[in-house]
């Protein structure tokens, strides 16, 4: 796959969802994915609760809707429209619940390992 992204414009109207089951709640992921790099716009259901931690990092910019992101420390942060959150992978274990649902932009890839 080649490295480097040519100018393009996405119409995520046209990329299908894939479902993806939380431990309640589902989540609907459109994907595009390069080398390295994976960008998703996710919808997460009302009462949607993730099914394990998470120590890849993210870029996540929420569109609409709220969500929590528990800690490992035990703080829970609340990201709620026009906020985003960045971390790079193993910085943080983090796990996701979102009660109304939320829609969120996610990016993350190669860039973001730890160094």
């Amino acid at each position: 796959m080649e490295k480097n992204i040519p100018f393009q414009i996405t119409d995520w109207d046209n990329i299908a969802a894939t479902e993806h089951k939380g431990e309640t709640g589902l989540a609907h992921w459109k994907t595009i994915q390069f080398d390295g790099l994976r960008i998703r716009l996710v919808e997460y259901s009302k009462n949607y609760k993730a099914d394990h931690w998470c120590q890849k990092g993210h870029i996540i910019y929420c569109i609409e809707g709220e969500m929590d992101t528990e800690l490992a420390d035990g703080s829970v942060m609340k990201l709620s429209k026009g906020m985003s959150y960045q971390v790079s992978d193993e910085l943080s274990s983090h796990w996701t619940s979102s009660g109304n649902g939320v829609r969120l932009f996610i990016v993350d890839g190669d860039f973001l390992k730890l160094k």
